[in-house]
């Protein structure tokens, strides 16, 4: 018996649905086609998305759904095929196989019929124009993701070649900001200060602890040849990472910014 193909239920049927003219599954509803938790397919999802960001755009959107029992709002995901695919890769066994299958089968049962009304519609004027008009709204949406996202992205691209912690003057440059402008920044906002009104630059405890700021001793030489040993305050990466994003999305205040 243990060689046998275990059987599935041949009146359970999985779930797809159209929406915007792309056919989706729901998480909750695969985790029950698949014998498996929910919360075990969300860490799933939640790992492919942490590995590949992007996902979180074309393959996967997140969409709460409420309990009607208590009132108490649940995470879930709606997929697209290629989100499906790619979750189910990690799925195993002969029932996970047959489960795979059905699937497939749906996803391309509905998107035929997708195809079908949209031939439909292309003959039809008013149904033409909704559908271009879905299509822009979308195409703005999306936009708007992108335009959102982008200081982020610019923000790790210009750290993503940063080894270690950098003084101030290199964490200027690698913002592409005035070396004033970042001092006076770091000074009005809580990040660094100048022991009795003059001198280097020191970083608050606060900043220190939560791992944006070090210091370090360093040995400076001097014209005359000699040497002095000084504690020199340097940004760690995770506080670049944090000013490239506060500066690259604008939200540092009133501050004459220029060219490096």
């Amino acid at each position: 018996m243990s060689d046998l193909i275990p059987e599935i239920d041949a009146t359970r049927q999985p779930v797809v649905f159209i929406r915007e003219g792309e056919v989706f599954a729901n998480s909750r509803t695969v985790s029950t086609a698949f014998d498996k938790h929910h919360r075990d397919v969300l860490r799933a999802i939640d790992t492919l998305v942490q590995q590949e960001p992007s996902l979180g755009l074309r393959s996967f959107a997140q969409t709460p759904y409420l309990e009607p029992t208590t009132g108490q709002e649940y995470r879930s995901f709606d997929m697209n095929r290629d989100g499906f695919t790619l979750l189910a890769m990690g799925f195993t066994g002969a029932k996970a196989l047959k489960w795979k299958l059905r699937y497939i089968e749906a996803f391309n049962a509905l998107e035929a019929e997708v195809r079908s009304r949209l031939s439909a519609d292309l003959n039809d004027p008013v149904a033409l124009r909704n559908l271009l008009l879905a299509h822009t709204e979308r195409e703005i949406a999306m936009q708007a993701q992108i335009t959102e996202m982008k200081p982020t992205v610019d923000a790790f691209d210009r750290i993503a070649g940063a080894d270690g912690s950098l003084i101030v003057r290199e964490t200027a440059k690698a913002l592409q900001i005035r070396e004033k402008d970042l001092i006076s920044y770091l000074m009005q906002n809580g990040w660094a200060y100048r022991r009795n009104g003059s001198g280097h630059l020191l970083g608050y405890q606060a900043k220190t602890a939560a791992g944006l700021i070090v210091h370090k001793v360093t040995t400076i030489s001097q014209p005359d040849g000699s040497e002095r040993v000084t504690e020199q305050m340097r940004i760690t990466p995770k506080g670049l990472t944090k000013l490239a994003k506060i500066f690259g999305s604008g939200e540092a205040p009133d501050l004459p910014f220029g060219p490096s």
